[in-house]
């Protein structure tokens, strides 16, 4: 069906007033839905990332919502990512750091200690239930020396879930180490009571601090792995420190590939 040149010229005049009012209608009248209904259409859309952009954009008030679930895991790769999110969000108030859950770092080098202190880009991922830091290779020191890994982990309260498999000169934590920093008071020491993945060598300074802790682990699912007789004692110490709240145990021995599941 064709359309006559006079309502095809209607359509276009009415069209062109429409798109002149209707920003200013429609923010003017404001969402007519309720605000619990609006955040369970933004939760249904948890896993569709250019729909819950596009939400960001229809309201301020939708920004909320929207950075919740946008926002709610966050890796940084390399230091340059970790420049541009320092960069994208200086003000700690107005990050949306605070809604993240999962944070995944293979970049630790680049982290130092001004990092941590008030102001700086950790303290405001005060919500991270799970880290993951992966960092066996490459890259150098930043300068001032790099925070001690351990302080990094004390400073997310709500910790749970760590996975970690690093250098071991990124890993050591030890007293009077030579360009080491000095260390981070925390008062507030992570729950530890979901899971922990480490790969040894690298790790046995986390295992070590791990088990000195004055109020112990009590991770529920340890996935550990081991090359060395050192590795293999350390493995041995961190089951038996979980065994009142162990639930799920896998150990590997890398070098013979060989593993008991439990």
């Amino acid at each position: 069906m064709r359309e006559s040149a006079g309502w095809r010229s209607q359509r276009s005049s009415l069209s062109q007033v429409d798109r002149a009012r209707l920003p200013e209608t429609t923010m003017s009248n404001g969402p007519r839905l309720p605000a619990e209904l609006l955040d369970d259409v933004v939760d249904l859309l948890h896993d569709a990332q250019h729909a819950l952009e596009g939400c960001c954009l229809v309201s301020k008030s939708w920004i909320p919502r929207t950075r919740k679930h946008l926002f709610a895991s966050v890796k940084f790769s390399t230091a340059k990512s970790l420049e541009s999110w320092k960069n994208t969000f200086p003000d700690p108030s107005t990050s949306p750091a605070r809604y993240t859950k999962t944070l995944s770092i293979s970049c630790f080098y680049a982290v130092t200690v001004a990092d941590v202190q008030a102001g700086g880009w950790i303290r405001t991922f005060s919500r991270v239930s799970h880290l993951t830091v992966h960092h066996l290779y490459g890259g150098g020191f930043a300068a001032p020396p790099p925070l001690r890994f351990f302080d990094f982990i004390l400073s997310l309260p709500l910790l749970e879930n760590l996975n970690a498999s690093i250098r071991e000169d990124l890993a050591n934590d030890d007293e009077g180490s030579e360009g080491s920093s000095p260390p981070v008071q925390s008062s507030s020491p992570p729950r530890f009571t979901g899971s922990l993945e480490l790969s040894y060598p690298g790790t046995k300074h986390i295992s070590r601090r791990l088990l000195s802790l004055p109020g112990g682990i009590h991770f529920r699912k340890l996935i550990l792995k081991w090359s060395k007789a050192e590795d293999l004692s350390l493995t041995m110490a961190l089951v038996e420190g979980c065994s009142h709240a162990l639930e799920s145990l896998d150990i590997t021995h890398v070098s013979r590939c060989t593993s008991i599941c439990v």
